[in-house]
């Protein structure tokens, strides 16, 4: 069983970051997906085909580490297991959030196959948790777009239990996942990745 109150909590947390993503403008429609810890067993995740900006209590449900629904009918985004994943080769995870930007989108669908999106030099990158200087290099891979989930987060889980210094990836022509140890970390980290990543866009188009 989960704790009802800490439950609740998450669940807010998660209405709250829609609505903010939402805003933005980074969470169109129905696209995205967010989740919060609620334990060491079990997360609050969106409900699949929800609007982002209009989030209520019956659109976040509670699924276990293996993506599985505790006590609901609902169905969690398809994409559940790219979240659990990461709340198991981490356990200080709290929160991971998925958006669907026009940058983060545009950008991965620019950068060369197999090739990650390196950030360095840029003050913000102090916006991430342990990043201390701008004299450093950000990492971000871009993995693959695939209907097939659980390959992804098994080459996801492997490739970040291996650098688990770096807060986040891209899915080619599809969005920005990212994490942090509270809501409030994972937002500042999506606010910071979507500036860097406008700077990296406007470069491109600069230097053209």
């Amino acid at each position: 069983m989960f704790d009802v109150t800490r439950y609740a909590i998450a669940a807010q947390s998660i209405i709250d970051a829609g609505r903010f993503l939402y805003g933005q403008g980074w969470s169109p429609a129905t696209s995205s997906n967010y989740s919060a810890r609620i334990d060491a067993e079990h997360i609050a995740v969106t409900v699949s085909g929800r609007h982002k900006g209009q989030l209520a209590a019956g659109d976040v449900m509670v699924v276990d580490l293996a993506g599985k629904p505790v006590q609901s009918n609902a169905r969690s985004s398809a994409e559940t297991l790219l979240h659990t994943v990461l709340y198991q080769a981490f356990p200080e995870v709290g929160a991971v959030l998925h958006t669907h930007s026009v940058k983060a989108t545009v950008l991965s669908r620019l950068l060369p196959p197999g090739e990650p999106l390196r950030l360095e030099g840029y003050e913000l990158q102090k916006a991430f948790s342990g990043v201390e200087t701008h004299e450093s290099e950000l990492t971000v891979p871009v993995f693959d777009n695939t209907q097939d989930i659980p390959a992804l987060a098994q080459r996801t889980g492997e490739w970040f239990r291996q650098h688990p210094e770096q807060p986040g990836y891209l899915i080619r022509g599809h969005g920005l996942y990212t994490w942090g140890r509270t809501m409030a970390d994972c937002l500042r980290h999506v606010e910071a990745f979507e500036f860097l990543f406008e700077c990296e866009l406007e470069t491109m188009r600069v230097r053209r």
